[in-house]
Order: C-alpha cells, then structure tokens, then sequence
C-alpha cells in the first residue's frame, strides 16, 4: 500500500540557519521554497527518490508540548563518508555504531535541535530480517 516516506515536516527556529544545514552542512539539494505574505516560509529538500523534508519556520521556540520532531532517520550507502564530510565542513556527528536492529548509525543535531540519525543497513539489518530488536533504553 505504501511506496516510502514521502516527507517528514520539521519546524526551523531559524529557517536561514536550517537551509545552510541541510545544503551545505548535510549536502542535501534543495527542490523549493515555500513563501507566505511574500516572506520566507520554508522549503524541501531532496532525501533521495521522491522522499523530502520539508522544513517550515516555526516563531515559537521548542518546548515538551511543542516539540519540533523527535528525530528522523536518513539512510546512506557509506556512513564513514558521510560523517567524514560533515565533520569537514565543521559540524558535530557522533561516531559510529552498531544499533540494536544491526544497521550501523551515527547521530547529528540541526540548528534547531532537531535530532537526525543516519543510518547504514547492513545484511543483518532488522529492517531486512524482521528480527526483533530488544532495547535497553
């Protein structure tokens, strides 16, 4: 019934702050911009086939009740690569590792503290196995 995921939506605190992070920081493509009253409003970025994000300007600051996203995960064909480039272009990700679901993962956080795992799978990767995956968190 489902292709894939089409968007996540994410709320920016600072919308310039968000696309320099996502074209620049992440190397994402932009595809459009949204504008409201003639005035910047957000934009999509490309995610890979027919996937986006889509980014809006949010004025109020984050709080437990209006959360900007718990995280979003984006898959990637060489995570050593990708954190490799991103620390070069002078932003945190966390090292590698292993998640219980058996992909390998890293972790960075955009400006506006949402928080986005990137994901390699690997043979023995739930999402390809349906093994369960026990946490401890």
């Amino acid at each position: 019934m489902f292709k894939r995921l089409a968007h996540i939506n994410i709320g920016a605190t600072d919308l310039a702050a968000s696309e320099r992070f996502y074209t620049e920081i992440l190397g994402m493509e932009k595809a459009f911009d949204f504008v409201k009253d003639g005035e910047p409003y957000g934009f999509y970025v490309k995610a890979g086939g027919t996937t986006f994000i889509e980014v809006f300007i949010q004025s109020e600051p984050p709080t437990n009740d209006n959360i900007l996203l718990k995280h979003m995960c984006l898959e990637v064909e060489d995570l050593d690569a990708v954190i490799d480039t991103i620390r070069s272009r002078g932003w945190e990700v966390t090292d590698k590792k292993q998640g219980v679901d058996q992909s390998w993962q890293a972790w960075v956080t955009d400006p506006s503290g949402v928080r986005i795992e990137i994901m390699q799978y690997t043979d023995n990767s739930s999402q390809f196995t349906g093994e369960t995956c026990a946490v401890n968190w």
